[in-house]
């Protein structure tokens, strides 16, 4: 892979810092890598995905694919590629036109589930127990889908 960067849009930059463990917050995540991947994961889930507009020139900066890379994320941001176009073209490791849309569609998927996450933790003052919630709430959703779909119920 080249040495492409993750970029992210400036009206997000404090809350990925925020969400962020550092001298100055408490966040839950260690890196900013981790929040875009769980961030992008949250708007693949909820099918929200959003242009990045004007991007972060200032702390958090654009994030190295190679970081990305290191901690195993590079599965997360092939698989949303694959999800969203329905091809695994979009794989192909000479194609520099894939991997620049690979990062696009992660940015863009990173960006919508940021604008949840902003509007989920507008307000709070512990990001780590609302996201717990958040969490809880994801999951008993998709136990109500499945229970909605009981055949046993039908039996006497």
């Amino acid at each position: 892979m080249s040495a492409t960067k993750i970029r992210i849009a400036k009206d997000k930059a404090d809350l990925v810092k925020a969400l962020t463990l550092s001298k100055e917050t408490t966040g839950p995540f260690q890196t900013y890598a981790d929040v875009m991947v769980f961030a992008a994961a949250l708007g693949a889930k909820r099918k929200k995905r959003s242009p990045l507009g004007e991007i972060s020139k200032r702390d958090p900066l654009p994030i190295g694919i190679e970081i990305f890379i290191s901690r195993g994320y590079d599965a997360v941001i092939k698989l949303l590629a694959i999800a969203e176009t329905k091809n695994t073209q979009i794989l192909s490791p000479t194609d520099e036109n894939s991997e620049e849309q690979r990062i696009h569609i992660f940015e863009e998927y990173a960006n919508g589930g940021l604008e949840i996450l902003q509007d989920e933790l507008r307000g709070t003052v512990n990001y780590s127990e609302t996201l717990l919630l958040l969490l809880i709430s994801e999951k008993g959703k998709r136990e109500e889908i499945e229970g909605e779909f009981d055949l046993t119920r039908f039996l006497s």
